[in-house]
């Protein structure tokens, strides 16, 4: 039996439990006695750019206790100061330890919709729900039948409250549609055996219709996931153990959100990092990210050892990403393992089974959300479509050889339909230029900031300023 399935017998035992207090028919008639809401979730998610729906949590089947102190009508408050635009409440008490009382006190003294998150398997729960100051409850594919969601979806629109129809496979968002969701989110993480997959969201997008709203839910993490699912069209995110962990939840969802005045921050990428001084520089200019290189037919080569001793002196809000080259996907597991590196970057002829063998080798580790950036050299339209439809959490874009220091030819990128990396030939005179034309997700150097095959902090400064100064 999976967690999901007791999940859902739990909840079945919790209704059996209320109707001893109360019937159906009494819960049923006060939830309509009182006024009929104005679909307020959905409508909430409804603006020009990605939504934020915000959880309250104290703890999950899959990460144990998240929040000992729990205030949960402060966190919530804070929630609504970030500007989010609904919160999700855990209202399940047997592995979340959520409370029907959570959701009933935090609607009462929020102005933003709130979820009922819960495990619905009858028709009186959303009765509470909407007796709780809910605006929106969650009906999950896995443990209803198509019938039952169409007939809580008719029960939903009767008190006018929105519902969120989750899925997690093909067949469930079929059966969502079939039941008539207005409102589906897809979850990233497989509720029979928790395992995360952030690609899960942008396979099944496609099969959703743009006028049925589209959330994303599990495993985001950062604004370059943020990022992500706003550039495949969805319509709002839905986290959760990233914020309850933030001590300033303002300033969490400020950087997960990812924009200023509507203009995504460029990332910027440094690459080639080997020596105790190549670190120094980045301490002090702070890209988003630094690169190692695992391939020994690179000048730039570094050891497991090394790597992990210049990782030690890094700051640690900077993100190492490995750079390989056809290499085994053990040791690539190993290194994210051991926290080495935060992503892998795959620079060779791996193709959609390589990357399939070593998301294999990371799930169900600590590394499983480690993110897999896929190098191309685009030359032909193939190639372009090759990197369009890559399996990889994100795809870069080099000139063919790669550490050439030589551009590509960019009137290639017009085919390109999705965040990337750019990289080739980019140096502090004409990064500014590039990003300014081309909008990239990320921005990637390394030799065009060395002098004598060497990193040259003063060439880092001007090539960081150039791409941090672009005037909006």
């Amino acid at each position: 039996m999976t967690i999901l399935d007791q999940l859902a017998d739990h909840a079945r035992e919790r209704v059996e439990a209320a109707r001893r207090r109360h019937s159906l028919e009494e819960i049923r008639r006060a939830a309509f006695e009182l006024p009929r809401g104005k679909f307020a979730f959905e409508n909430a998610l409804k603006g020009p750019d990605i939504s934020f729906i915000c959880e309250c949590k104290k703890a999950s089947p899959s990460k144990g206790l998240i929040a000992p102190d729990f205030p949960y009508v402060q966190i919530a408050k804070e929630y609504e100061a970030a500007g989010a635009d609904g919160i999700s409440v855990l209202t399940e008490p047997k592995w979340f330890l959520g409370s029907d009382a959570y959701l009933e006190e935090i609607a009462g003294k929020v102005s933003l919709p709130c979820l009922r998150k819960d495990f619905t398997v009858d028709e009186s729960m959303l009765y509470e729900a909407k007796l709780l100051g809910a605006s929106a409850v969650l009906l999950i594919c896995a443990i209803l039948s198509e019938e039952q969601i169409r007939e809580y979806i008719q029960i939903c629109d009767d008190l006018g409250l929105s519902a969120l129809t989750e899925a997690h496979n093909e067949a469930e968002v079929h059966t969502a549609l079939r039941a008539g969701a207005r409102m589906i989110g897809v979850n990233n993480r497989n509720l029979k055996d928790f395992s995360v997959d952030r690609e899960n969201s942008r396979r099944l997008r496609e099969m959703i219709p743009k006028d049925i709203l589209f959330v994303s839910e599990s495993g985001v993490r950062s604004a370059e996931d943020v990022e992500q699912l706003r550039q495949i069209g969805a319509d709002a995110v839905l986290i959760g153990e990233t914020l309850m962990r933030a001590g300033d939840k303002k300033a969490k969802l400020a950087e997960l959100r990812g924009r200023n005045q509507g203009k995504a921050a460029t990332k910027i990428k440094l690459c080639g990092l080997s020596r105790p001084c190549d670190i120094a520089a980045a301490n002090k200019w702070k890209p988003d990210y630094v690169g190692f290189v695992f391939s020994e037919k690179s000048r730039r080569y570094v050891s497991e050892e090394k790597a992990a001793e210049l990782r030690r002196m890094l700051d640690p809000k900077i993100q190492t990403v490995g750079v390989f080259v056809d290499e085994e996907p053990g040791r690539i597991a190993g290194l994210l393992e051991r926290g080495i590196i935060d992503a892998a970057q795959l620079h060779g002829q791996e193709d959609e089974s390589d990357i399939r063998r070593l998301r294999g080798k990371l799930k169900g580790g600590p590394q499983q959300e480690a993110k897999l950036i896929k190098a191309f050299a685009p030359v032909t339209a193939r190639d372009v479509e090759a990197a369009n439809t890559s399996s990889a959490d994100l795809i870069l874009l080099d000139s063919p050889g790669g550490g050439t220091g030589t551009a590509f030819d960019w009137n290639l990128l017009r085919g390109i339909r999705r965040p990337y990396f750019l990289a080739g030939g980019l140096d502090p005179d004409n990064v500014g230029e590039a990003v300014k034309i081309l909008k990239p997700y990320g921005v990637d150097v390394s030799s065009g900031v060395e002098t004598d095959g060497c990193k040259d902090q003063i060439k880092i400064e001007r090539f960081l300023e150039a791409v941090r100064n672009i005037p909006e």
